[in-house]
């Protein structure tokens, strides 16, 4: 097989990492991928080109209010200019070094998370389901033999066979099994039934303060504080998944924040690095000593770029205060929603937590995403029959009233 590259004057082919000629209009893009991209994922017709906060633009230029920005990743839009400021310059300095070498950036980074958190120590990968492997692992080598792990019915923990086997949604098993053996399943709000499912071979519960994925499922009050009960009566690890929760969403830096309780192990992701690809482990000093050299590791995991991207990302929360924010962007949705309950029956309950919003339809909340979308408004179907918003913190008061009117009239007029 010849491996010549086409020459570089040849516009419809890239060559030595050069951009394309000229741009992709939609119809090229989905052409394109048809033949080149592996269809593991449903894709709506539109070619996103560009993007600023709370707009993005697609190849023809027509304009989206974006109400879940890079799928829970954008936490502060597209293309915040902190982040886009201290990814370039760090870019021109020092792309990626490997572990086995000091980074200054990473180092800062660790610092932050840690003074904003419980003071744990940081183990950085690149994503929320590798954060989650990487907690797996911890508590079974801290188990010491000790190796189930305890998860939540309508869970989602990521898409890797460890982190899938804690999730607990069996629709995303099915073609995969076997599954890890050693997690089992209690109801999401039911401590008493978690109880029932520890044993002598239980190492862990993990659980995300909010399910995110299983439809913005709240927990009961004094849910997190009974499980860290369990778990110091059984000496065992709460491990918190805060992959869609952490970093401000829910108005605190972490939502386990908002209770009485401090977990052993965190996880994070999505807005970690405000819209680059960044996963973290946080864990208590005596726990994460049992991850030591040899036991664990992620090539690109804490590189330069991801980690200069996470401190700019902290530095506009704290510099706009948008924790605040967040609280009052939630309190502002809940309003407006429980207002169009009170208008239609298809809305039968909502649930917000900040900038993390459901909203529970009698019916499937598809065919109103699609409706959004030909009104080029953004948002996302989750559990089948869930709205599910995750706007950025710095959403504009007139943007959130233009996307609101958009949902409005696709919630009270059919669609």
């Amino acid at each position: 097989m010849s491996t010549t590259m086409k020459p570089a004057s040849d516009a419809n082919q890239v060559s030595g990492g050069s951009a394309p000629a000229s741009p992709l209009s939609s119809e090229e893009a989905i052409k394109l991928f048809d033949r080149y991209v592996i269809g593991n994922y449903t894709r709506y017709p539109v070619c996103l080109a560009r993007g600023a906060g709370s707009e993005i633009w697609d190849a023809e230029g027509r304009r989206y209010i974006d109400f879940f920005p890079g799928w829970g990743c954008n936490l502060l839009g597209h293309c915040p200019p902190r982040v886009v400021a201290a990814v370039r310059e760090q870019a021109g300095e020092l792309i990626h070094v490997p572990n086995t070498w000091y980074m200054e950036a990473q180092g800062r980074f660790a610092q932050a998370l840690s003074e904003r958190s419980f003071g744990g120590q940081v183990f950085f990968c690149n994503s929320g389901t590798e954060a989650n492997e990487a907690a797996i692992k911890l508590a079974r080598l801290w188990g010491r033999g000790r190796y189930k792990i305890i998860t939540t019915e309508g869970s989602f923990h990521g898409r890797t066979i460890g982190s899938l086997s804690a999730t607990g949604q069996p629709k995303y098993h099915q073609g995969v099994e076997p599954l890890l053996p050693g997690f089992c399943y209690a109801p999401f709000g039911d401590a008493q039934a978690m109880a029932r499912l520890i044993d002598d071979q239980t190492a862990a519960i993990l659980v995300e303060p909010i399910q995110g994925e299983g439809g913005v499922n709240l927990p009961p009050a004094g849910y997190l504080e009974a499980l860290r009960e369990l778990a110091d009566r059984h000496q065992l690890l709460l491990m918190l998944d805060e992959v869609q929760t952490g970093m401000g969403r829910t108005g605190t830096w972490f939502a386990y924040q908002q209770t009485q309780i401090v977990p052993d192990v965190m996880t994070l992701s999505k807005s970690l690095a405000g819209g680059i690809a960044c996963g973290a482990l946080l864990a208590r000093p005596e726990v994460a000593s049992f991850l030591k050299p040899g036991t664990h590791a992620a090539t690109f995991g804490g590189n330069p770029i991801a980690c200069r991207a996470g401190l700019a990302y902290i530095e506009t929360v704290e510099a706009e205060d948008l924790l605040k924010q967040a609280q009052e962007l939630g309190r502002r949705f809940e309003q407006r929603i429980h207002s169009w309950r009170e208008k239609s029956p298809r809305i039968t309950a909502v649930r917000v937590r900040g900038a993390m919003i459901g909203i529970e339809l009698n019916g499937d909340a598809k065919p109103l995403v699609e409706a959004c979308l030909a009104k080029r408004l953004l948002v996302n179907g989750t559990r089948q029959n869930v709205l599910r918003l995750l706007p950025a913190l710095n959403l504009p008061l007139a943007l959130f009233e233009e996307g609101c009117a958009i949902l409005e009239e696709v919630l009270l007029g059919g669609g």
